[in-house]
This record gives structure tokens, sequence and C-alpha cells, in this order.
């Protein structure tokens, strides 16, 4: 490398080899599938050991004191629970990477937190259950993803990252994340998720992102409606 490379080289790029997935087989963590690609980082991404913070109306004041998670829609038992209760169900381990559409992707995560599943068995999703709807505690912001991804087994309701609290910049206490799908998608601050029959866009997606986002979908992933029919 030379003098100016090193001069201008990001410090917050994330180099070398990552973790390989078979290092968590056998010690009680749900591996992504993703991460056992030969080419972890999806077309047009770059990694970065840093973690940005991205919102759309700044980090709210969540109270934790009257924190509430809902689940309702299309479910025969809707459900409330308070953040114990929340803190007290089931908990699972995902190792995943993560993907932002602004072009970063963060590889190695160890998420702690309930499995999307659990919630399911919980509420009865009904069979007509096409897509979810997720709502955040900032300002009314939602976000949409198809069931079946909502429902993947390295998806959850993420407490932790890393052995660590999710802290409030990075959607703490309780953030989703759908680690197959771009990070807009992993809604932050969870306030509760409705299940629907139909597609209803979110508010990044009323915006012009893709109703699906899938990082590996077409030759630059699936960043905006324009790309394709969805």
């Amino acid at each position: 490398m030379s003098f100016l490379d090193n001069l201008f080289k990001d410090p917050f790029r994330q180099e070398g080899e990552p973790r390989r997935a078979e290092e968590f087989e056998g010690r009680d963590v749900i591996v992504s599938p993703d991460t056992r690609r030969a080419g972890r980082v999806p077309p047009g991404q770059t990694r970065t050991r840093k973690w940005p913070v991205l919102d759309a109306h700044g980090t709210p004041r969540v109270d934790l004191e009257t924190w509430q998670f809902e689940a309702g829609g299309l479910v025969e038992r809707p459900l409330k629970c308070s953040l114990d209760e929340f803190l007290q169900l089931p908990a699972v381990k995902v190792y995943a990477d993560f993907h932002c559409v602004t072009r970063w992707s963060r590889l190695d995560n160890l998420w702690g937190g309930v499995s999307t599943r659990t919630i399911a068995e919980m509420v009865g999703v009904r069979a007509e259950a096409r897509f979810v709807l997720v709502e955040g505690h900032d300002y009314g912001w939602t976000t949409n993803l198809p069931v079946e991804y909502f429902l993947a087994e390295d998806s959850l309701f993420a407490w932790s990252n890393d052995g660590q609290p999710i802290p409030p910049e990075h959607g703490g206490p309780v953030r989703l994340v759908v680690p197959q799908l771009y990070a807009w998608k992993s809604a932050k601050w969870v306030k509760g998720v409705q299940f629907l029959s139909e597609d209803r866009a979110g508010f990044w997606e009323e915006g012009g992102y893709h109703m699906r986002g899938n990082p590996w979908a077409g030759g630059d992933g699936e960043r905006f409606r324009w790309q394709g029919d969805v």
C-alpha cells in the first residue's frame, strides 16, 4: 500500500476475513444463512467496523416504565406486554450480517432477543396474513415486509448486540432485526407489529424505497421501487 493509500485510508473500513459461520455451530446460536455465502458483502456495499447512526426523525425519548409492545391485525390472540414481560420471553442468539441501503455492511453481529416466530406463535397468526407492518416509537414511523422474511429463523426482536444492550441511538431498548433484508426494514424503537393480508407501504417505502429490500437481488440490490415490480 502506498503512502497516499495509507493517508486517505478509511479508518473505519472493515478488512480481513470475517468469522466463519461454522464457529457458532453447536453453541446454541442461530446462524443466518447469508453468513454462509462465499462472498458476504452484497453488490454495491462496503464493509465497516463502526455502526453508523441513521434515522428519519432523530432518537425518540422512550419511557421504559410505560413501554409497551403490541401485536395485532390478522391474529387469533392480540398481544400487549410491558418491557419487563417482553424481556422474560424465551431468548435466542443470532449470528448475522447487517446491510444498510446507504451502502455499508457490518459483518459478524451477534444479536440477542426474542424470535419473531415466538411472537407469531403467541398471537396465532391467521393463514391469510401475508405481510407485516412494523411501527416504531419515532413519531409514527413504519416499515413493511413480507411475512416470510419477518418469520425467517434468523429474524428477531433484539435487545442486545455483541453482548451489550442496544443503545437508544441504535433502536434500544428493543428493535427488529431482519438480516436477510436491508437494515431499514429492521425497525428501531419497536412499538408493535400488525399482520396484514395486503402489502402497505411504510415511511421510506412511500418515499420510493423498495417494498421488499433484498440486498442480494438484482445487480445492485433492491434499493428503490423503480428497480423492480414490487
